[in-house]
């Protein structure tokens, strides 16, 4: 694929397709985003009929994407993505969504090297003024109830829920839950799975029970 300097493909080159019926299905995923965002260790299925997003961008994360960024969200993409040509012209082209260079810029991060993840607190915490500030970070090819196992309580969660998701770095969950512990600040978590999503909102509180 050859791409401008605009980030869109050159005349007579092939661009991945969108979501199929933008408005509804981007309405679909918001949904099932705000559910596990409401609902801390839940998961909701994600449509991504007939999304075939360039990889190593998967159809999850392409609609999780899709759905969440836009002309005023900034985003950063980690070593895999940026160095892909058509990852970046297929987020251009679809949601206008700047690339800034710098984590702690970014509105949303995505991650498609989650083992390799940089440090949590690398990106925007947001600040006591302003929470909503903050970088909400979105893992991809997550496979759910792998890994080491955490118990979450908080808003949402009636006394407590089992989570756990791979792959992550060892140190991931103890940094998860030092960014808990901000609360007000602190990023917000997305787990983009095979099919589904999941979500760990920075308000939820986190123990690690299984090494």
């Amino acid at each position: 694929m050859t791409i401008t300097a605009t980030g869109r493909p050159a005349e007579g080159t092939p661009l991945a397709a969108g979501l199929q019926d933008p408005v509804h299905d981007a309405q679909t995923c918001f949904r099932a985003i705000m559910d596990v965002m409401a609902r801390p260790g839940d998961r909701r299925l994600v449509n991504t009929d007939g999304l075939t997003p360039p990889s190593p961008l998967t159809p999850v994360a392409a609609a999780i994407a899709l759905t969440l960024f836009d002309y005023d969200t900034p985003i950063w993409l980690d070593r895999p993505l940026m160095t892909s040509e058509p990852v970046k012209a297929f987020l251009r082209f679809h949601t206008g969504a700047p690339i800034v260079s710098e984590p702690v810029d970014a509105a949303f991060a995505l991650v498609a090297d989650p083992e390799h993840l940089i440090p949590l607190a690398s990106f925007n915490q947001g600040s006591a003024e302003y929470p909503d500030q903050s970088t909400t970070v979105i893992l991809i090819g997550q496979e759910f109830d792998r890994g080491p196992k955490v118990k979450l309580e908080g808003p949402g969660i009636k006394d407590f829920t089992a989570f756990s998701s791979s792959p992550v770095p060892p140190v991931f969950w103890d940094q998860a839950i030092s960014n808990s512990r901000q609360f007000p600040r602190g990023i917000d978590l997305i787990f983009a799975g095979k099919t589904n999503v999941a979500a760990l909102p920075r308000s939820t509180r986190i123990t690690l029970t299984e090494a």
